[in-house]
C-alpha cells in the first residue's frame, strides 16, 4: 500500500468520524449537504458517497430527517420496551419551562428536584438506549446502565452554570455508561472465546499424550507435558463441562 493511499484512508476515516460526531450533536441527524461538504476534498464519486450515506443510516444516523429507531429493534426489545414504558406512563409530564426550573433547583442542591429530575429523564434514557441496541447486549441492561448514570449524574450538577449544560452532561453520562457496558461485554465474549480455543487445544494434547501412554493421563502429567498450570487446566475443564475423555478423574461430565 502506497503512502498516498494510506493517507487517503486515514483522511476518509477521520472525516467519517467527524460526520458521526456532528450527527450525534444534532440528535442523530446530518444533512446531505453537510456530508457532501465534509468529504469534498476527497473527491468521492456518487457511488462512494452513496456508500457513506448507507453506512450512516445503518448506524442509526438520519440523512436530513431522524430515523425511526424502533425499526432497528428486535421483537424482544420492543416487547420489553412496551412493558417498561407502560410503567413510566404514570409519571406526570412537564413543560420545557418547568423542566428548566427543576434542573436549576437540582443544580442548587434541592433533593426533591433531583428526584423529580431523574423521573423526567427516564424516558430519555430509553431513547439513548435505542441508539445502542443490536450490539450484543440486552435492552434491559442498557437502560439499567443509563438509569444508574442518571442517578449519579444528578448529584454532580452543582459545578455547572446553565440548565443546558446540565442536560448535556446527563445525556453524555448515559451514553458513556452504555458504551462502556457494551465494551466490557465484548471483552468478556473475547475472553470466553479465547478460553474455549485453549480448551480445545488442550483436549488434543491430552488425547495425544493418552494414546502414547496407552492410558488416561493425570492433570499433573498433562501440566508437565504442555506447560499449562494445573489451575489453568482445571479452569478449561470447567469450560468443557468438567469432562475430558483422556484425563483421569473426569467421568460422566464431572470431575471426581
Amino acid at each position: 500500500m502506497s503512502d498516498t493511499t494510506r493517507e487517503q484512508e486515514l483522511l476518509f476515516a477521520k472525516t467519517l468520524e467527524g460526520v458521526i460526531k456532528r450527527a450525534r450533536a444534532q440528535n442523530q441527524v446530518v444533512s446531505e449537504e453537510q456530508v457532501r461538504k465534509a468529504f469534498e476534498t476527497l473527491e468521492l464519486s456518487e457511488e462512494q458517497l452513496q456508500m457513506v450515506f448507507d453506512y450512516l443510516k445503518k448506524h442509526k444516523i438520519g440523512i436530513g430527517e431522524p430515523v425511526d429507531l424502533d425499526e432497528y429493534l428486535t421483537e424482544d426489545d420492543l416487547d420489553y420496551l412496551e412493558m417498561y414504558l407502560q410503567d413510566l406512563s404514570g409519571l406526570s409530564e412537564v413543560s420545557e419551562g418547568e423542566k428548566q426550573a427543576i434542573i436549576l433547583s437540582a443544580m442548587a442542591g434541592d433533593r426533591d428536584a433531583k428526584k423529580r429530575l431523574i423521573e423526567i429523564f427516564l424516558p430519555e434514557v430509553v431513547e439513548v438506549a435505542k441508539l445502542y441496541a443490536g450490539q450484543g447486549v440486552f435492552m434491559e441492561d442498557l437502560i439499567g446502565e443509563g438509569n444508574m448514570a442518571l442517578t449519579l449524574g444528578v448529584e454532580m450538577l452543582g459545578c455547572l452554570e446553565t440548565a443546558e449544560e446540565a442536560a448535556g452532561m446527563l445525556g453524555k453520562m448515559m451514553m458513556d455508561a452504555m458504551e462502556d457496558f457494551i465494551g466490557e461485554a465484548g471483552e468478556e465474549d473475547e475472553g470466553g472465546k479465547e478460553l474455549a480455543e485453549r480448551a480445545e487445544k488442550l483436549y488434543g494434547q491430552a488425547k495425544e499424550l493418552s494414546e502414547s501412554l496407552l492410558r488416561k493421563v493425570t492433570v499433573e502429567e498433562l501440566s508437565r507435558e504442555t506447560g499449562v498450570t494445573e489451575d489453568e487446566i482445571l479452569d478449561m475443564l470447567q469450560v468443557m463441562g468438567g469432562s475430558m475423555d483422556y484425563i483421569e478423574g473426569t467421568e460422566n461430565g464431572k470431575q471426581q
